[in-house]
């Protein structure tokens, strides 16, 4: 997105508040990657017309999008799965100090081994996939079947910097999740029972819906 216009659009959202800025201060300092400003505000603004009951996140990361999610809809029962320990005890601080243990419930372990753990708190309104890059359609395929009958799923950084369309040549890793990437939103864009759009907002969002059965 061209500089002038991205600044224009963050002028546009709502001030934060003091626990979103430390939070986001937090990450920055640390190396914590989270959603970028209008990434979030598109995946809030989601969650408010979509109102889901059960929220499902893949990738609970210090909580920031978890918090962020019940911030725009407060009704909302959120479970979400972090395998790195560190990230996981600060994610409780963040969730303790909002008293708000009653509304997000924390996982820890890898999301390719808890599906039978989290199957027990189903069925979700909502998939939140932000983790292991390479692990996006291995996600998909383990927890959509959990989903509700008008369930949607959101992929985040699914543009990876612009690389899935213009590998840069220069980093040879940073090339290969590209690929893998890009290989998932083939996945999604052909999926038979799902309808998926991809946004340029943020570092990319996937929004996936499920096909009407007339399709």
């Amino acid at each position: 997105m061209e500089e002038r216009l991205e600044d224009y659009l963050l002028s546009t959202l709502d001030d934060k508040k003091p626990w979103v800025s430390e939070m986001e201060q937090y990450a920055k300092e640390h190396h914590v990657p989270i959603m970028e400003p209008l990434g979030i505000e598109l995946l809030q603004q989601l969650i408010r017309i979509k109102r889901p009951k059960k929220i499902l996140e893949i990738g609970t990361a210090i909580g920031y999008s978890a918090l962020r999610m019940l911030e725009a809809y407060p009704q909302a029962n959120i479970y979400t799965i972090e395998r790195d320990e560190e990230r996981f005890h600060v994610a409780q601080e963040y969730i303790h100090s909002q008293e708000v243990e009653d509304k997000i419930s924390l996982i820890f372990g890898d999301a390719l081994e808890t599906t039978s753990l989290v199957k027990e708190n189903g069925p979700f309104d909502l998939l939140f996939i932000d983790a292991a890059k390479g692990q996006y359609q291995v996600f998909f395929e383990q927890y959509s079947p959990l989903l509700s009958e008008d369930g949607m799923v959101i992929s985040d950084n699914v543009l990876f910097k612009g690389l899935v369309a213009n590998q840069s040549g220069d980093n040879k890793r940073l090339d290969q999740i590209a690929q893998k990437i890009k290989r998932y939103n083939e996945y999604l864009v052909n999926h038979p029972r799902y309808k998926t759009t991809i946004l340029p907002v943020g570092d990319g969002v996937a929004i996936s819906v499920k096909r009407d059965k007339s399709e």
